[in-house]
């Protein structure tokens, strides 16, 4: 007993040490902060942060968990914006979307997060500087592009790809009721999809019915818990209204990934792994786009994928999207994309920003 008394009051010390120093860095945050509004910088710095865990992965050398270790970094970090004058971000609402889960795993807890119902709406929201930075899905692991943000994207005037975070989605069954009573299972048409084999196997016989999204299901569900109505939805959805998990990760692909793009005004600057998305138009007739492409190779670019959508100004035309290595403002990417504005009638760079 007396041994663990030695070490709690260790550890006591140890956690008055952590305060001072994080007082000591809040200090420092808060003269960059200063120095950032004087000169028009930006809050959010994406490539420092991909620095920033870089460094943390090193000084830790694999003794903590890395999730853990980055996950109490993104709170101090977060309570630096509160620090630094505050960080309005917007994503997709409502509250418990996955784009708020995004959000809060970007920004923590000390950003200003606010929901929006729509694409249109929170992509306004940023052009108009209501909020500094948009959280909003880009590509699904297993549904690829989000077309939506890409139509917003490839046509505003002014919003940019600044940053990237990945977010695994772990579907949950929630509900009021005991599993064998559900009768009705409400959730988003794309929830239902990535659940439909477990749907099947699990419940064959419970109408599933679509919604706008997975907090309006939980809704329902919380409402008409006596009619046998459940969710699909995440932990957050649960938490916020108030729902029991009857069974965690119900989604048919393990590991299946969302890719957000935090959206704004500014231009992120190399870090060394970086990505582009770069959106292009080639003329109708024939090996047009083999020749595009063909550019990639000869400066030996990777693409890690590529998408088309309608052009919406003549029928039957198609304008391409595709994510690349490397950043525009570095070779080879720089080059390349130079012979690609010579050989294409349209090239737009929807943003370079860090890998990690």
């Amino acid at each position: 007993m007396r041994e663990i008394e030695n070490l709690r009051a260790e550890i006591d010390r140890i956690d008055a040490s952590i305060v001072e120093l994080l007082k000591e860095r809040m200090k420092c945050v808060h003269r960059v902060g200063e120095i950032k509004q004087e000169q028009g910088f930006p809050l959010f710095v994406p490539e420092r942060e991909s620095a920033q865990r870089e460094k943390l992965a090193a000084l830790n050398a694999g003794v903590l968990p890395e999730d853990a270790l980055l996950n109490i970094y993104r709170q101090i970090i977060s309570c630096g914006y509160l620090v630094e004058g505050g960080l309005r971000v917007g994503y997709l609402g409502p509250e418990g979307t996955w784009s708020h889960q995004a959000a809060l795993a970007r920004f923590g807890e000390s950003a200003e997060l606010t929901p929006y119902h729509s694409f249109e709406h929170v992509f306004a929201a940023a052009e108009r500087e209501e909020i500094n930075y948009a959280v909003v899905p880009i590509e699904n692991s297993t549904a690829g592009f989000v077309a939506q943000a890409m139509d917003l994207l490839m046509t505003s005037d002014c919003l940019r790809i600044c940053a990237q975070s990945m977010q695994s989605i772990r579907n949950c069954l929630l509900g009021n009721i005991e599993p064998e009573e559900i009768k009705v299972i409400y959730s988003h048409p794309q929830v239902l999809g990535q659940c439909r084999l477990w749907l099947q196997q699990n419940y064959p016989n419970a109408e599933q019915i679509s919604t706008a999204s997975t907090a309006a299901a939980a809704k329902i569900a919380l409402r008409e818990a006596d009619r046998g109505a459940a969710a699909l939805g995440s932990q957050l959805v649960a938490d916020l209204y108030g729902l029991k998990v009857l069974q965690n990760n119900v989604q048919d692909i393990a590991t299946n990934t969302t890719r957000f793009a935090i959206i704004g005004k500014q231009n992120t600057q190399p870090t060394g792994k970086d990505r582009t998305t770069i959106c292009f138009g080639v003329p109708h007739t024939a090996g047009t786009l083999a020749d595009a492409l063909i550019l990639f190779k000869n400066h030996s670019i990777n693409i890690y994928c590529i998408d088309s959508r309608p052009s919406r100004h003549s029928s039957w035309e198609y304008l391409f999207s595709v994510d690349v290595e490397g950043h525009e403002g570095t070779e080879p990417l720089e080059s390349c994309l130079k012979d690609l504005r010579q050989h294409c009638p349209m090239v737009k760079v929807l943003g370079s920003y860090p890998e990690l």
